[in-house]
């Protein structure tokens, strides 16, 4: 599983537990280099192998998150390992705006796939055919709408490779049976308002990484949004950070 500075934990952790009890597979965290990632927030995965450690995978898995629109718009050494290690696989899924760095690896052209609302026009920019929906399969591609979706797609999977008892198996597992307290999980039902408003914060976030922010964490720097004027459900949804140090701030 591909990590990197900044990437949306869940888009990571969900799949990670279906995943992980697969029979006879091994979950490898894997990042541009070896250690720690922080999405960020507090939060840090190790990734056990660097991006030159690994010539071939099974199954390759790309989480989203902010981070993964600048580099698929504006190219980064994760892009071009994916595009290495495709052909390798037998399965190459993605979660949330992971499918822009598949289809900037090339891999979504002529192909059904999607992504977070976000960035769902988006795929038409690298030759995939945009589709409204929680799982698409082209071939070996799965591609997952945003964030918890990528627990759909990781059932979708299991019940493929290891038939639906085993995949139900897994959902009771995780006692997975949403039941949302809102009807505001896609633009088709959530307040216009709230739409509104959270794709501005996106935009704001993206303006600033494609300033340069982004690409200034390969040197080693770290870089953050600060939105002290936001409460603190937007704060825990919206703090950027981008490596492991934070000497600079963007205000």
């Amino acid at each position: 599983m591909l990590v990197y500075p900044g990437l949306t934990p869940l888009d990571a952790l969900g799949p990670y537990h279906v995943l992980s009890q697969f029979p006879g597979y091994e979950v490898t965290f894997v990042s541009l280099n070896a250690g720690e990632v922080s999405d960020g927030h507090g939060f840090t995965l190790i990734a056990q192998k660097s991006l030159d450690d690994i010539e071939s995978t099974d199954i390759l898995v790309v989480p989203g998150g902010l981070p993964a629109i600048t580099m698929a718009r504006t190219g980064a050494p994760e892009i071009d390992w994916i595009k290495k290690i495709h052909p390798t696989t037998d399965w190459t899924i993605s979660i949330c705006t992971g499918a822009l760095m598949l289809g900037a690896a090339g891999i979504l052209e002529n192909l059904e796939a999607t992504t977070h609302w976000y960035s769902h026009a988006e795929l038409s920019n690298f030759g995939a055919i945009p589709t409204d929906a929680r799982v698409v399969r082209s071939g070996k591609v799965l591609t997952s709408a945003g964030v918890s979706a990528g627990i759909d797609m990781s059932l979708t999977l299991a019940a493929m490779l290891f038939g639906e008892e085993f995949a139900q198996t897994m959902q009771l597992d995780m006692e997975y049976d949403p039941a949302p307290p809102f009807s505001a999980g896609h633009p088709r039902s959530a307040p216009q308002i709230v739409t509104s408003k959270l794709r501005v914060l996106f935009d704001s976030v993206l303006r600033r990484l494609e300033l340069g922010t982004f690409q200034s964490m390969r040197l080693g720097y770290c870089f953050v949004i600060d939105l002290s004027f936001m409460d603190i459900e937007s704060k825990c949804k919206m703090w950027i950070v981008l490596e492991r140090i934070a000497p600079t701030f963007i205000r």
